[in-house]
């Protein structure tokens, strides 16, 4: 079955830098594009970050770009998010999505915690 593995959320202090990243399974995870979101307390799940099957394009959210990076290795069945200049708006779970046979799948997110 469908399986994403996040990791690398932490505490980390306002500016600092975090690269998370999700492992993917039971899917051609070479041929899927890979999407970040992120959901804070009391907020809506909020589009990150989208790379394509090759990693040759990427998209951001506006409140991202310019300091988050989205990569992939597929020979690893991973996908990472470097997070530079974090701010504490940055706070949140975040969790990669996966779109398999029509059905969306999620992993179980990772906390991401931008605090001094």
């Amino acid at each position: 079955q469908v399986q994403l593995v996040e990791s690398g959320g932490d505490l980390v202090q306002p500016g600092g830098s975090l690269r998370l990243s999700c492992a993917g399974s039971g899917f051609t995870f070479s041929s899927r594009i890979m999407r970040w979101y992120r959901q804070a307390p009391g907020k809506e799940r909020e589009f990150v970050a989208w790379i394509s099957v090759s990693g040759a394009s990427t998209s951001y959210g506006d409140s991202v770009k310019g300091r988050f990076t989205i990569s992939r290795d597929n020979a690893k069945n991973t996908v990472y998010l470097q997070m530079n200049s974090l701010k504490v708006e940055d706070t949140a779970a975040y969790y990669c999505k996966v779109q398999v046979g029509g059905d969306d799948y999620w992993g179980q997110g990772t906390q991401v915690t931008v605090s001094s």
